[in-house]
């Protein structure tokens, strides 16, 4: 087996799960979304600790979290994937995850549009059609629907500055990612604390257990390794598969977010949607063909 089919491999495995997470996050639907999310947190900072005391790497957190700008950057990307997690989990519980999927289909657009505003990156005409495209996509769905895709916008423009402020961090995603639930966790922590303890349950008009009940605990530690590991397989393909490929791969995560919640979830697709979508797919494939033709 060579090394370029073990990380097309890894990358395919890594885009299946987050792609198919959605129906793990439907089975814990019941418990509040910012209880969700905490626990998300913690669970990967657990998973992660394990992995990373194993491969004897901690000692790469702590030079990243002494580093006063690489704790702003890593603070930064932390608020952003926390936002991220939220918007992804909400989509889930409220039936939205049609505009999840459309929102992961934006955002290489939307790393294009901030590279060339924030780093100077410089367009070709493909890359300016593709982007004009997704902006005309969201404008025509804001207008057929009567309301703006948030959660497609909030998804793309978080993951968008996420990839951004990493850019200037040495560490690879496993550490990153590291760095960022530890910053996390207390927060997690406190929420968890105020919602159980001292009866916040009432901001959020349900409680669903600090650990859970039965199999609801299961599924709360799951949510580490479902984090987490997809991140340690796309370390594996990055070191083993071109940029350009691991990006083009990275489209099967919604496109299979796209199926479940049409075939599986049953959620209303429109013409608006359709043609929103049509769009962006077009917008995508000029996309990859000019990161396939760069040298």
């Amino acid at each position: 087996m060579s090394e370029q089919f073990k990380g097309i491999a890894a990358m395919v495995l890594a885009c299946t799960i987050w792609g198919l997470s959605a129906l793990y996050y439907r089975e814990i639907g019941h418990i509040p979304p910012l209880e969700v999310l905490s626990h998300r947190t913690l669970w990967s900072l657990v998973f992660l600790l394990a992995l990373l005391a194993y491969s004897k790497r901690l000692g790469e957190v702590m030079q990243v979290l002494v580093q006063k700008r690489a704790l702003l950057i890593v603070a930064i990307a932390a608020l952003m994937i926390s936002i991220n997690w939220f918007a992804y989990i909400l989509s889930v519980q409220i039936g939205r995850l049609v505009e999840s999927s459309l929102g992961y289909y934006i955002f290489p657009l939307v790393a294009v549009a901030l590279g060339y505003l924030f780093l100077g990156e410089r367009l070709n005409r493909l890359q300016w059609v593709a982007v004009a495209m997704a902006f005309t996509a969201v404008v025509l769905l804001t207008v057929g629907l009567g309301v703006a895709p948030w959660i497609s916008l909030i998804l793309a423009i978080t993951m968008g500055l996420y990839g951004l402020s990493k850019k200037s961090l040495g560490c690879g995603p496993v550490v990153s990612v590291m760095c960022e639930v530890i910053l996390l966790a207390p927060l997690a922590l406190l929420w968890l604390y105020g919602v159980h303890t001292l009866g916040w349950q009432g901001l959020v008009g349900r409680d669903g257990g600090f650990f859970g009940q039965g199999w609801d605990t299961v599924l709360l530690m799951l949510a580490g390794p479902l984090t987490a590991g997809p991140l340690v397989l796309m370390s594996y393909a990055m070191k083993r598969l071109a940029l350009g490929t691991v990006g083009l791969v990275q489209y099967l995560n919604p496109t299979l977010q796209f199926g479940v919640s049409v075939l599986i979830f049953m959620e209303p697709f429109t013409q608006w949607h359709f043609i929103a979508f049509a769009i962006i797919w077009t917008a995508l494939v000029l996309y990859s063909y000019q990161s396939i033709r760069q040298p």
